[in-house]
């Protein structure tokens, strides 16, 4: 029996469970790895949604055994495109391939992503960029790391001096929420020194808790796109909330995450923009 089967004979720390979580996440984007490199040709949806899942499925065969074994009785979110509120108890909410799209293009953003969350809060999240060999870590309570060195968010306080970001929600958006997201990048476009655009979600908040941005927002979202990123975010010191500055939960329409100094800006140029 492996030493990883073995520590899962008794209980675990949560400290411990990140240890592990980190060696599975690391197992899974060597896999990953491994299979990137030139771009996926597909000629329809059909074909695009059958090259995503093989790179799924190569990340899925490694985590689910293995995070499964640390957590049995844990639940599994089978869809990381699902949102909404959690049942009660723990869950992995998992995303084998966050920025899977760009894994096929042989775009270099795209990471590995597998956080634990207990009673609907994030307990502990590990990213691991496999292209660079970075693993961001965060335990509730214990901080935001890359590969053991502390993050802590921006310091910049003024939104005009400010690098933000946002992506997204999910390929098939309806229009109301389209249009939300071209607004927001307007309202920004005003605000802001300078706005991206891409996706995936996670690799921006990385940047935000990071200190390399000052804040990150989309309507609308994925569990799996958020939650690593707002534990991340929250740990390094940043705030998050909904786009109108209440508090974000996995139920919210909208979510914001920034540099404490800049938060109360960043809402009152987006607070507009859900409105229209």
């Amino acid at each position: 029996m492996s030493e990883t089967l073995q520590t899962t004979d008794v209980a675990l720390s949560d400290a411990e469970l990140l240890a592990e979580t980190v060696t599975a996440v690391r197992e899974a984007g060597s896999a990953l790895r491994e299979r990137f490199g030139e771009v996926v040709r597909y000629q329809s949806r059909e074909e695009l949604m059958r090259a995503l899942a093989v790179n799924d499925d190569t990340a899925l065969d490694i985590l689910r055994p293995r995070l499964t074994r640390l957590r049995p009785d844990a639940g599994w979110v089978e869809d990381e495109l699902d949102g909404g509120a959690l049942p009660a108890g723990e869950w992995w909410v998992v995303d084998p391939a966050e920025g899977n799209v760009n894994h096929l293009h042989a775009l270099p953003e795209w990471a590995v992503t597998a956080t634990l969350v207990r009673e609907n809060q994030p307990v502990l999240t590990v990213v691991h960029l496999p292209l660079t060999g970075e693993t961001y870590t965060a335990l509730t309570g214990a901080g935001a790391h890359l590969d053991g060195r502390p993050l802590h968010v921006s310091r910049t306080a003024d939104l005009g001096l400010s690098i933000v970001a946002t992506s997204q929600a999910r390929p098939d958006e309806d229009e109301e929420v389209v249009r939300r997201v071209g607004s927001s990048i307007t309202a920004m476009l005003f605000d802001a020194l300078v706005v991206r655009v891409a996706v995936p979600a996670t690799l921006h908040l990385l940047n935000v808790a990071a200190g390399r941005i000052d804040a990150f927002w989309q309507f609308a979202g994925a569990r799996a796109d958020l939650l690593p990123g707002a534990l991340l975010v929250t740990e390094a010191g940043g705030r998050i909330s909904d786009a109108e500055g209440r508090p974000w939960t996995p139920e919210s329409h909208s979510f914001l995450a920034a540099a404490p100094d800049v938060h109360a800006r960043a809402v009152s140029t987006l607070s507009p923009t859900l409105s229209r």
